[in-house]
């Protein structure tokens, strides 16, 4: 196993349900493990609080966020394990393109886009969800809201926490990045779900580069390691392939599941209420 799946595990960025206990995801669907890669900044809580680190910035001064959450970033890259493995190895892989910015979007990117511009001394975008953006030096300084004079005809290699279906690429990065008449047609990302990114990365022109991927591969390792047990390992297959086929048949085999997720009331409920009305149940 490779060092980043290795803390993938061991920070539970990658937890495996419980075999008799799927996870709900958002979407109301039924999952058998979740991934939160921004967990490889320590653990889970020191994940949290930089992210609500990141928006209170933001909802300070756009402007001077970037500087506040880099050198938070900084601090914790000179405390954490697993943080600096997983950006030493991104800064390894960015070295081998040719680009002048480094970009990432709010706000999961951050976690591994801005040092990578730091130690590589290029300057960074700092892409908000409302699609407006601020480029600062390697240092962090002299930010400026982007525009063209600025980006204009310059490689940018966007650095991603995680792609799964490149929504976020299409909806909003790469059109941000190209309306300010930046050239981007590289990317990398920490994780890759293997759920058709990188065929709608190519459409977009961009080519996917990244440090692992959630594939059987990854669970063979977690199974031989004793970090998922042999019904876990079944139940993560069948869901690789067939996330559809996944849910049917763990509602086919469990019966009241459904039933019981709604007595205990709160997020359990809203979700089985909501796959219900999508008629996933």
């Amino acid at each position: 196993m490779s060092s980043v799946s290795a803390d993938l595990f061991k920070t539970n960025a990658i937890r495996v349900a419980p075999e008799d206990t799927p996870f709900w995801y958002t979407s109301g669907k039924l999952g058998a493990f979740y991934c939160n890669t921004h967990f490889l900044l320590k653990d889970e809580d020191e994940a949290n609080r930089m992210l609500k680190f990141i928006e209170d910035s933001i909802a300070e001064d756009k402007l001077t966020a970037p500087k506040k959450i880099f050198d938070e970033f900084m601090s914790l890259y000179q405390s954490s394990e697993t943080f600096k493995n997983v950006t030493d190895l991104l800064v390894k892989e960015a070295a081998k393109y040719d680009f002048d910015f480094i970009s990432g979007g709010e706000r999961r990117d951050f976690f591994f886009s801005m040092l990578p511009a730091h130690i590589l001394g290029k300057k960074h975008i700092t892409i908000y969800k409302d699609l407006s953006a601020v480029t600062t030096s390697s240092e962090f300084t002299n930010a400026k809201i982007a525009d063209k004079s600025t980006v204009e005809g310059k490689r940018v290699l966007h650095i991603a926490d995680l792609i799964t279906e490149a929504s976020s690429y299409e909806r909003a990065w790469v059109p941000v990045i190209r309306g300010l008449g930046g050239i981007i047609t590289d990317t990398i990302a920490v994780v890759d779900r293997h759920q058709n990114g990188r065929t709608v990365l190519k459409g977009l022109g961009i080519e996917m580069d990244t440090l692992t991927g959630i594939d059987k591969e990854l669970f063979d390792e977690a199974l031989k390691d004793g970090i998922i047990n042999e019904k876990q390992y079944e139940l993560v297959i069948g869901f690789l392939k067939s996330p559809d086929d996944y849910m049917k048949d763990f509602l086919a085999s469990h019966p009241d599941f459904i039933a019981s997720q709604i007595a205990l009331g709160g997020k359990a409920k809203e979700r089985a209420e909501l796959a219900i009305s999508k008629g996933f149940v």
